[in-house]
């Protein structure tokens, strides 16, 4: 007889969406938009690619190490909530006091930041089970994907604001920080209080040193016994290189697009600006994609999802690169944002189902440990990529009197040829990605063999 499915209160699912709606306004407000021009302020605009390439890399460094550490001692607490509670307010506190004293002050803080940030999601994800159910996973998860992003009307809108309160001066970007660290807490705290877990039956000790050697170990064990988790390890392995290439898109789609625009005649200012309408294009499209996604992923299954999801990475960064290597205009980056934000929403669903497919359910702080380790490494090497290839076709050529538009030509052909290399990263993944599947697993019967 089948058991019947849980019941989860309405509230608690809308809490745990808000939570979502948090992580992008940090994302967004932080990460893909403001921090980066803060870099470019600091160093200028030739140098802006490689040293903000290089602060998120170390960054990722971080949290690469810890993630499976974090994961295990998920696993052995009686609950996952407090640890989602530290993350968030030590991302908070960091990313508040951004952009106050020296520039590396700043680099250090946003790799703090990043950090708390970074495990606050590897968290929030391993409560999916205490949220979702089976029949309606996809649902849930592609909704918090869509409405999650509408934090991003949220983060560029504060930032138009005060653009508006401070015209004709430079942008206060330490109280646009502070405001993005108040947002974040704000949209975080109902899912601190409304979503209940079940809790785990069997706690264990967390910070005995037993705990750290444990973790590392069962790492060691989990990536060698491919077998015994079907479609795991080759999953994971196809992950490092589709997330190194989207994560990275959008961590310098900002730089990418303000160099586009002065390439074309346009002022920083204006770029900058143009910067903010092109990712609004993307988000607005990935509210749309998430909604629509979380449905094909509940009537198609997450693997032909994400096929379909990453045929279309291919096409955009084709299009993408061409914008900036043959001088196209502008228009072209709100065409290639549209369909980014449309494939951003599904890559998430899928991904983020496919994963809970994989994963033995009573390990899944663990596998999501693995999970978010993979992801963390491919935010490592993409970064470095795309700071390698600016640093030696641009940096290394600039030559002594460019004018501003020059310089600009120069550096959004050396972000085209950047993202060259992050299509070959999308090609890459849908070779390896061909013979997983997202057959149920009999758990029962893996644990025998």
């Amino acid at each position: 007889m089948t058991e019947p499915e849980r019941v989860i209160p309405r509230r608690a699912v809308a809490a745990w969406i808000l939570y979502d709606l948090a992580n992008v306004i940090f994302s967004m407000g932080v990460i893909s938009l403001y921090f980066s021009l803060f870099v470019r302020e600091k160093v200028g605009p030739d140098r802006a690619d490689h040293v903000y390439g290089i602060i998120t890399s170390v960054a990722m460094a971080a949290m690469f190490v810890l993630s499976p550490l974090l994961g295990a001692m998920t696993d052995r607490a009686r609950r996952r909530m407090p640890f989602l509670i530290w993350a968030t307010i030590i991302a908070c506190g960091a990313t508040a006091l951004l952009a106050h004293g020296p520039f590396r002050l700043s680099a250090l803080l946003f790799v703090i930041a990043n950090g708390g940030y970074q495990a606050g999601v590897q968290f929030y994800d391993s409560l999916i089970p205490e949220v979702t159910t089976d029949s309606n996973r996809g649902r849930i998860t592609g909704l918090a994907v869509g409405l999650g992003y509408m934090g991003s009307y949220i983060a560029v809108g504060m930032g138009l604001w005060l653009k508006s309160q401070h015209a004709g001066e430079a942008f206060p970007f330490a109280t646009y920080f502070l405001m993005i660290a108040c947002a974040f807490l704000l949209f975080a705290l109902p899912c601190f209080v409304l979503v209940k877990e079940r809790g785990n039956p069997n706690p264990r000790p967390i910070f005995r040193w037993s705990a750290v050697t444990e973790s590392v170990g069962q790492t060691i064990v989990t990536l060698k016994s491919g077998t015994q988790y079907p479609g795991l390890l080759r999953f994971l392995l196809g992950r490092v290189f589709y997330t190194d290439a989207i994560n990275t898109v959008i961590s310098f789609m900002t730089l990418y697009t303000v160099n586009v625009a002065v390439s074309t005649g346009l002022t920083k200012a204006q770029g900058e600006l143009q910067a903010q309408f092109v990712l609004m294009s993307a988000i607005t499209c990935a509210i749309v994609g998430g909604v629509f996604w979380g449905f094909v992923v509940d009537r198609i299954g997450p693997k032909r999802t994400l096929n379909i999801v990453l045929s279309i990475w291919c096409f955009d960064f084709t299009l993408a690169s061409l914008v900036g290597l043959l001088s196209l205009p502008i228009a072209g980056l709100y065409m290639t944002a549209c369909i980014a934000g449309l494939a951003l929403g599904g890559t998430w669903a899928a991904d983020r189902t496919l994963m809970l497919r994989l994963s033995p359910p009573d390990r899944v702080g663990e596998f999501y440990g693995l999970y978010g380790m993979v992801g963390r490494f491919s935010a490592i090497s993409g970064p470095l990529i795309w700071a390698s290839i600016t640093y030696l076709l641009v940096e290394r050529n600039r030559r002594p009197g460019l004018s501003e538009e020059q310089l600009a030509t120069l550096t959004a052909k050396g972000e085209g040829v950047a993202v060259v290399a992050l299509l070959v990263m999308v090609l890459i993944s849908v070779v390896i990605l061909r013979k997983v599947t997202d057959e149920k697993r009999d758990w029962a019967a893996l644990k025998t063999m």
